[in-house]
């Protein structure tokens, strides 16, 4: 889609009120739950019906990224916070390396604290935030913004697009500035908050449930999981090291002894270690995941489960 500031700017549904809230103040502590509930549900909802749009998003990422591309979180506020929240997340459970990630949020990490006053109408900031990353066409910018209409996440992602990286807008209202002025846009139409205007409930909810199935599913694609196992997990503390036991155990089919071993011979790596118990020489391992993208279910030779996709 061409940017066209000329097009029609419809109402901002998370911004009206729904009647049958109006007098949600004097209703039961349970009534009010059950509302909230309610709403919460209809944003996932919304997020299923976002599917294809989902679909045609990571499709258009996932070669840009396996090429070596950055993932770009840009975002304001509850919208920002919810960008950082999922991004920070793909170190730890995936192994994505931290110069592949950058997190911008209007007003900088003071803003992950309290309100940033103004920062989120910055277009100059925005577009100086992003630039200094020297965004490329193997990136992909994930702009976040309720109402699509967020000043400082627009200029971003306009900028973004414009020095060639892939742009993907995510906005909770029909016919949005961020749809627009991205190259790819995914509408999650949530409609009015059981407080109006507070979009960090279900609108929040459906961006926070939207990054998990665009991050996830690019992790997924990557190579980042195998058999429903976090390979690339790192391991930091005792917690962890017994889930990675579990998981070189579950894949491998060894003991409790032979996976321990292995992690400890691969730094507590899952994924060399489930190759170790698998038999391969500890000298092919590297030349191994570099020939096959680090896909174990490459390396292995195993085809997909039966009665599964």
């Amino acid at each position: 889609m061409t940017p066209n500031s000329s097009a029609p700017v419809l109402p901002i549904a998370t911004e009206g009120q729904d009647p049958r809230y109006a007098d949600v103040d004097v209703w039961p502590v349970v009534s009010v739950l059950e509302a909230l509930v309610e709403s919460q549900m209809s944003a996932i909802a919304a997020v299923r019906a976002a599917t294809p749009e989902l679909e045609r998003a990571i499709n258009a990422a996932l070669p840009r990224l396996l090429a070596g591309g950055r993932l770009f979180y840009v975002g304001a506020g509850t919208s920002g916070r919810i960008g950082m929240q999922d991004g920070v997340e793909l170190l730890p459970t995936f192994g994505w390396a931290p110069e592949r990630l950058v997190l911008l949020l209007a007003g900088g990490n003071d803003a992950l604290h309290q309100a940033a006053e103004g920062a989120e109408d910055r277009e100059d900031v925005a577009r100086t935030d992003i630039l200094a990353h020297n965004p490329g066409p193997d990136d992909v910018v994930l702009g976040i913004a309720a109402s699509g209409s967020t000043p400082y996440t627009c200029a971003a992602v306009a900028a973004a697009r414009a020095a060639g990286s892939l742009s993907i807008g995510i906005a909770c209202n029909q016919g949005s500035r961020l749809t627009d002025v991205a190259e790819l846009g995914i509408t999650v139409v949530t409609g009015p908050e059981v407080i109006s205007g507070s979009t960090r409930l279900k609108a929040g909810t459906a961006q926070k449930a939207a990054l998990n199935l665009i991050s996830t599913t690019l992790m997924v694609r990557m190579g980042h999981a195998y058999r429903g196992q976090m390979v690339d997990m790192r391991v930091v503390n005792a917690k962890l090291r017994q889930r990675a036991c579990r998981m070189v155990r579950n894949l491998s089919g060894s003991t409790e002894q032979q996976a321990l071993g292995a992690l400890e011979a691969t730094r507590f790596n899952v994924k060399r270690a489930v190759m170790l118990c698998a038999g391969i020489p500890a000298s092919q391992i590297e030349p191994l995941l570099v020939a096959h993208d680090g896909n174990l279910r490459a390396i292995l030779g195993q085809a997909p489960v039966p009665g599964q996709r």
